[in-house]
């Protein structure tokens, strides 16, 4: 049970337990900063208009950066089809 709560899937990334909760708990504080700033936009889209997606492309960065394959392809959101269309 601790093999498989603990330490399995910090093993399969290369990680020790600790090095994957540091690890974790860096991104998600990240994540719950820029949806904090995401909110304050939805209420004043004047402030943090680029902080949301700065954020995003910054863990995607880095969480691309720590899977060597995946790191030698460009970044989903620089892909045609994640590209938006806004003609009408």
């Amino acid at each position: 049970m601790i093999e498989r709560h603990f330490l399995s899937h910090p093993r399969s990334v290369g990680e020790s337990y600790a090095e994957h909760a540091v690890t974790a708990a860096r991104f998600g504080f990240a994540m719950i900063v820029g949806g904090a700033a995401c909110v304050v936009h939805a209420i004043l889209p004047s402030l943090f208009a680029r902080t949301a997606s700065d954020t995003v492309k910054t863990l995607y960065g880095q969480m691309k950066a720590r899977q060597p394959a995946f790191s030698q392809q460009r970044p989903a959101f620089q892909q045609p089809e994640w590209q938006i269309d806004y003609e009408i």
